[in-house]
């Protein structure tokens, strides 16, 4: 497994539960939860984050750690879960990679969102790395317990768990999970629970698509989640990038390949996001693309009624953005989505980690660009780095700041804060301020 992968994959992250009163335990009955991270069910996000982040998985077996969210963020209990914590299949091993990948919803529809966790570099029996991937079932008391999600094509060296997204994608009301098994997309639909699966399985086969990650919205109009699904496009990870789009419904269909290019980008470097930019009802693909004619660049693939269509660009040689388009930037590397303004129009949070500042190689930086009825565009983009007013530090050289970032809401305020390189810069009417930064525990909890 090269170890840049592994890297990327180590980074995944999500949300987790709060010291504060609880609210009435839910029973079987009750309604799913609010909220696809609320852990413990009290009613605020959650957050989780993978990588060897504590003694425990330091030798790649894998760890996640929870921050259990509160009014004021996250700052509540924190709970480290390995493979080794009670109730968790499996056992820590050398480079399993748990929690390399995260997914949360109600799997079980009980009022406590659960997280599948992906354990990708899990050997079976004699069968190396053939992966696999757990549900960890969420209570009053947070996460604990799990049961395994069935290997449906079992395959030496298959990765299952590689990526995971949830997504309603039959559009019954109902969460399903989709994961990266044998570099394919599987899409399970059907019943979760504490016992085991019962559904259907649908493998969508590609046999151009050498699958990496995945990402889940709704682009249409109707109920259904849809699935994109990045990977390259002749069979390896390598050379020419594509993004294809599956739209849910009753039965999944395959949808058309958007190609990105070639160039010295692979398909696991490809960042992908879906929201509805432009608020016309319609959600759009943005994908990072980092090494997009050597410097970077976002694509984003407009929603429409049968699917996406047109393709808009933003760079660093977009009228606002900060910068310049210069090789080595990596615009793109990292996005995530929120509204920082409060305006009802999604933005975008835009890593360019490799950016040169003030003679600092790769010292790295941030981009905020607005979402609005024209879409993403560079209008009243914003740019942060280690030497922006009130940013705490220094540039330094190979710091690459915005190399793990995301926009998350983490006060209900209705404004999306900024986790960039342990630091929390809040959403304001104005746009993301640097005016009482934060320290954060972590910037690569899951979106």
């Amino acid at each position: 497994m090269p170890s840049s992968r592994t890297a990327l994959a180590a980074a995944s992250a999500l949300v987790a539960a709060l010291c504060t009163p609880l609210l009435a335990a839910p029973t079987a009955s009750a309604a799913p939860a609010k909220y696809a991270d609320d852990f413990n069910g009290d009613g605020y996000r959650d957050y989780a984050y993978g990588g060897s982040v504590t003694d425990a998985g330091s030798d790649g077996s894998g760890t996640v750690g929870i921050i259990y969210g509160t009014a004021t963020g996250p700052n509540g209990r924190k709970q480290n879960i390995t493979q080794n914590s009670a109730g968790i299949p499996g056992a820590n091993e050398w480079d399993d990679g748990f929690g390399n990948a995260m997914a949360a919803a109600d799997f079980n529809r009980d009022g406590y969102a659960d997280l599948a966790v992906g354990v990708y570099g899990e050997d079976v029996g004699t069968s190396r790395e053939q992966g696999g991937a757990t549900i960890i079932w969420g209570s009053a008391s947070g996460l604990s317990g799990g049961t395994v999600v069935p290997n449906k094509s079992p395959a030496r060296y298959g990765q299952m768990g590689l990526d995971l997204a949830a997504g309603d994608f039959n559009g019954d009301g109902k969460p399903d999970l989709a994961l990266i098994n044998d570099h394919t997309a599987h899409v399970y639909v059907g019943s979760f629970a504490k016992s085991g699966f019962s559904g259907k399985l649908t493998k969508l086969t590609d046999d151009k698509m050498f699958a990496e990650h995945l990402t889940a919205g709704q682009v249409t109009k109707d109920k259904a989640s849809d699935l994109v699904v990045i990977g390259g496009v002749d069979s390896t990870e390598h050379t020419v990038t594509g993004a294809w789009f599956i739209r849910g419904g009753s039965t999944l269909t395959r949808g058309q390949t958007y190609k990105m290019g070639t160039g010295e980008d692979t398909s696991w470097e490809v960042d992908a996001q879906i929201a509805d930019f432009d608020k016309d009802g319609y959600g759009d693909i943005a994908l990072g693309h980092p090494n997009a004619n050597g410097a970077g660049g976002v694509l984003v693939w407009r929603g429409g009624s049968s699917g996406p269509g047109s393709v808009t660009r933003v760079n660093q040689n977009t009228a606002g953005v900060s910068g310049s388009m210069e090789r080595g930037d990596r615009f793109g590397a990292r996005i995530s989505v929120g509204d920082v303004n409060h305006d009802g129009y999604p933005d975008l949070a835009v890593a360019a980690p490799g950016e040169d500042l003030a003679d600092h190689a790769d010292a790295g930086a941030v981009h905020i660009l607005r979402g609005s009825a024209s879409g993403l565009t560079g209008s009243k983009s914003q740019f942060f780095h280690r030497g922006s007013s009130g940013v705490p530090g220094d540039l330094e050289e190979n710091a690459t700041f915005g190399d793990y970032l995301r926009l998350r809401d983490s006060d209900r305020d209705g404004y999306a804060d900024l986790f960039t390189d342990y630091l929390r810069l809040r959403g304001t009417s104005g746009g993301i301020t640097a005016s009482g930064v934060q320290e954060a525990v972590s910037s690569q909890f899951m979106q």
